[in-house]
């Protein structure tokens, strides 16, 4: 099945002959060239570790199918179904299980202009509706166990807004559009400032960000560009302790001071294959926190099927 899909990419680039790649100037454009009723699938790994000093004290693996649709096409825009199935999760935790599933037959719509740049979920309210239908039936199975209910309040957060929804809670679908809409020269790094989503509720982060194009290849009509997001430290300090504080109180637990989060860092690593067609071949991102000895790392990788 890859290889056929490989293959209908293949011509499709021909068709587009340079359209997006131009060897005369080492240049290249992320654009989607994708018709009404187009659809691919791929699944998705996310894996979750946990070191402390040298030790790994954890490691989840969670994968997943999505089935991307075009479902239409304007001179302006597309708008794209991405439905999620087939949830499976390498865990004994029973909670950790529970909620893989929640997005189990999520249906998100998304609009994007006509270069394929993410601009919106457009039915956030049906995707925030159906989340918090499968939150009330946890709550429900699992009962009033303080530490549950935080886990699935902060869940529910993150799909109480369209705001939320779309910073936090589609994050495979802001990585799959990282780079799309954009111009770039092969080996120019091209660095510079953004807002990053602030889940804790106050105001968002300042974000440094670096994108370069990394590779062309002409034979097989795709390229790989990188990206890296470093979110300022001062801010996530102050607002990851402000949010423990208030975590603290509702478990009665004493809460960490100020300079025991002083080391806390968090950096996104982004590195996809992009056909000229506009498709995404293969894409990873590498999430990695630091605070207090101890570093998680969350890599998602999108694997067209």
């Amino acid at each position: 099945m890859k290889t056929r899909l490989l293959l209908m990419l293949f011509y499709m680039g021909i068709t587009n002959s340079f359209a997006q790649i131009n060897i005369a100037d080492s240049t290249a454009q992320v654009i989607g060239y994708w018709d009404k009723k187009e659809k691919q699938t791929y699944t998705v790994t996310q894996e979750s570790i946990k070191v402390k000093g040298t030790d790994t004290t954890s490691r989840e693996t969670m994968k997943y199918d999505v089935d991307i649709t075009i479902l239409d096409s304007t001179a302006t825009s597309y708008t794209i179904e991405w439905h999620y199935r087939n949830f499976n999760l390498s865990s004994s935790n029973v909670l950790a299980l529970k909620m893989a599933r929640i997005q189990q037959d999520l249906k998100v719509v998304i609009k994007t202009n006509e270069m394929g740049s993410f601009q919106e979920v457009v039915n956030w309210k049906e995707v925030r509706n159906q989340v918090k239908k499968s939150v009330e039936k946890l709550k429900r199975e699992l009962g009033n166990v303080p530490q549950v209910v935080e886990v699935l309040k902060k869940t529910e957060g993150l799909y109480n807004s369209k705001e939320a929804i779309e910073a936090v809670a589609v994050n495979d679908i802001q990585q799959f559009y990282t780079f799309h809409g954009g111009k770039y020269t092969l080996g120019e790094l091209l660095e510079g400032q953004m807002k990053v989503y602030n889940p804790y509720g106050s105001e968002p982060f300042d974000s440094e960000v670096t994108v370069y194009l990394d590779e062309i290849d002409t034979e097989d009509s795709n390229v790989i560009m990188r990206a890296t997001h470093e979110i300022n430290q001062e801010q996530l300090i102050k607002a990851t302790h402000s949010y423990l504080v208030d975590i603290s109180k509702n478990l009665k637990v004493t809460p960490p001071k100020l300079e025991d989060l002083k080391d806390i860092s968090n950096e996104i690593l982004v590195a996809s294959r992009i056909h000229e067609s506009g498709w995404v071949m293969y894409s990873v991102q590498t999430k990695i926190i630091k605070a207090d000895n101890t570093t998680s790392i969350e890599e998602r990788t999108i694997d067209l099927q």
